[in-house]
């Protein structure tokens, strides 16, 4: 018989498990699914939602009338808006302005009040998505701030709640939890909980995108929402948050994002999971983990989110291919092309007019992007991370006309960015994107990085 609450607060938490048949054909250790996209909210998040307003109550942080604020990529706001609305409170969400489209309309359609803000600057910046949702809590009155990052009511929650099941669900028997680290809420908390009552027994994964410096990486960005920790190159202190305790997790599985987002279209294709990229992550790394084990063995991961707040990306064909993570093999597609093109020049932005000329050398059409420095970058070159572009013409015109010096920055000559085709799309589509902005060349994207430069004589 279906249960029956007297809230839709009361049916957070008990998530199903589910047997991944079909992507774990052929392992010796069986891994299962926690299928927390079926919490009301959709997201892994409203567990935490509930237990931090309900701390926050409890201590006087929050009182009736008041404003509960946070910085969200989406779920946890939506979290707290479907708990803050139901007690009577006001809610602003503010959204990083990479977060799926879909997360602001749910977050508006439950009552949140949506503020877009960047996640692409240093920390410091005012700009930042952080530093913007603590003005507007220290501007409005009776407002109260979250800080799901920091805040250990986030853990908790899974120790009181998503531990247990996943502990009385497997009966005890499971040996390997893998879930994403984003907070690191959800991985202390259950990965903790699951370790105290197994006495250690329980191994505990991190599923981390490639460069994120959780598991190792630069922290240059990736396509992978909602986990991960970035690390914008001009930021002065790198700060972790106090919700998630390193010493939990035995070792992570770093995912490159294209392993990521086609796990997750597998999941709804193969398993009828409909699911965001962090849990295609999540199961990536959880069927590497369970190739290495045995029968005996068992292992769960935890699935975090719906795959309905992003129909406009992993799940859609188009933006696949046009960040370049589709690539149907086709006659007219711009792989040939970037092939026969060489390697892809890139000029710092922190450059000198000198430096710039000399890179633009090598550079085809004399032309190339302009990227935020960074000392290596051993996971391509970031669309997110490029500023503009820059020409030969443009420099060699500034030095004739005295308005720039061999050693002076070439910052002040930038122009626009140049218009970004993924590697899967036509040919035609990249010659279109040309003449619609009038510029000399295309970057061509793999992965969602740079790989090179098509300029209109190449493209014909």
């Amino acid at each position: 018989m279906a249960a029956v609450h007297e809230s839709v607060l009361d049916a957070i938490g008990g998530t199903p498990l589910f047997r991944l048949a079909r992507l774990g054909a052929g392992i010796a250790a069986p891994v299962y699914a926690k299928a927390e996209f079926l919490n009301i909210g959709g997201s892994v998040k409203d567990r935490a939602a509930l237990s931090m307003i309900l701390a926050a109550e409890r201590d006087g942080l929050l009182e009736p009338g008041g404003t509960i604020v946070e910085a969200t990529s989406g779920n946890t706001g939506i979290g707290l808006a479907i708990v803050g609305r139901q007690r009577g409170y006001r809610v602003i969400a503010g959204v990083s302005d990479k977060s799926a489209a879909e997360k602001a309309d749910i977050l508006r359609a439950y009552g949140a009040e949506v503020v877009l803000a960047t996640t692409s600057v240093p920390q410091e910046d005012p700009r930042h998505l952080f530093n913007v949702v603590r003005r507007l809590a220290e501007e409005i009155p009776g407002a109260w701030l979250a800080n799901q990052y920091d805040n250990q009511a986030n853990p908790d929650a899974h120790v009181r709640t998503t531990g247990p099941e996943v502990w009385e669900q497997t009966g005890g028997r499971v040996t390997h939890f893998v879930a994403g680290v984003g907070t690191g809420g959800t991985v202390t908390g259950t990965g903790g909980y699951l370790k105290q009552v197994s006495g250690g027994a329980v191994t505990v994964i991190g599923a981390d995108p490639e460069s994120s410096s959780y598991g190792g990486g630069d922290g240059s960005p990736w396509f992978v929402e909602s986990i991960g920790h970035f690390l914008h190159p001009e930021t002065v202190e790198d700060r972790w948050p106090q919700a998630y305790r390193s010493e939990v997790v035995d070792s992570f599985e770093r995912i490159p994002d294209r392993e990521s987002l086609l796990t997750a279209r597998r999941l709804a294709r193969e398993e009828g999971l409909l699911v965001g990229p962090s849990s295609g992550a999540a199961v990536a790394a959880a069927l590497r983990v369970a190739r290495r084990l045995g029968p005996d063995d068992l292992v769960v991961v935890l699935l975090p989110d719906s795959g309905r707040s992003y129909l406009s990306k992993v799940h859609s064909d188009t933006w696949m291919r046009r960040w370049g993570f589709l690539e149907e093999e086709a006659a007219d597609g711009l792989r040939p092309l970037l092939e026969a093109a060489g390697p892809l020049v890139t000029v710092d932005a922190d450059a000198t007019v000198g430096e710039a000329l000399e890179a633009l050398r090598f550079a085809p059409g004399g032309v190339a992007p302009v990227v935020l420095p960074r000392a290596a970058r051993p996971y391509g070159v970031a669309d997110a991370e490029v500023l503009g572009s820059v020409s030969r013409e443009v420099l060699r015109a500034a030095l004739a006309d005295g308005g720039a010096k061999p050693d002076g920055p070439v910052r002040p000559l930038l122009g626009p960015a140049l218009p970004t085709a993924g590697v899967g799309q036509p040919v035609a589509e990249a010659r279109e994107l040309l003449a619609a902005g009038g510029r000399p060349a295309v970057v061509v994207l793999v992965d969602g990085k740079a790989a090179g430069v098509l300029t209109e004589e190449v493209l014909g």
